[in-house]
């Protein structure tokens, strides 16, 4: 636990390396952090060189094997083709995406939960008074719909409409 003006709070990890002291772990740090990084850049700089030189003549390279010029060709086209094949697959499926959500936006009004509850309360008080309270329409067996208390076709959307006119005044 670490004390921060009176109050306790948790430390979750330390690094040595930006605490005060431990020079020595500074240093060696650094210098594998910078030996890690040569060792990546000084061959990717060896390839680039020996393949400009050979190519293009402008440099002199470092070697000239034919079968790693061949090699890097090869490299390059196969990296190529999958850059294009992402860019098509990641603008086609931007495409895709965006027309769908168009879609949705336009059939269908956004999620508001406080009048999806107000929604559900008016059904729950118009099935109770229609149809019994829901214990009894739950333990019931067998229930004979009678006929004045068949539902219209529309009677639900305007049940929710009556209500949506009702809030708004």
């Amino acid at each position: 636990m670490v004390q921060e003006k009176g109050k306790y709070s948790q430390q979750l990890y330390t690094d040595d390396y930006f605490a005060e002291g431990h020079l020595g772990l500074k240093v060696w740090q650094t210098l594998m952090a910078l030996l890690g990084w040569l060792c990546v850049f000084i061959p990717i700089a060896i390839t680039v060189i020996s393949y400009i030189g050979v190519r293009f003549g402008w440099v002199q390279p470092l070697w000239r094997y034919r079968e790693g010029i061949y090699e890097i060709q090869f490299i390059g086209v196969v990296l190529l083709f999958l850059a294009a094949v992402a860019l098509i697959f990641t603008v086609s499926m931007t495409i895709i995406q965006v027309r769908k959500r168009d879609r949705l936006v336009e059939q269908w009004p956004t999620f508001d939960p406080i009048r999806q509850k107000a929604r559900e309360t008016e059904l729950d008080q118009f099935m109770n008074q229609r149809f019994g309270s829901p214990e009894f329409r739950q333990n019931c067996r067998n229930y004979q719909v009678e006929a004045n208390q068949n539902l219209d076709t529309n009677q639900i959307h305007e049940l929710f409409e009556k209500q949506h006119l009702d809030s708004m005044r």
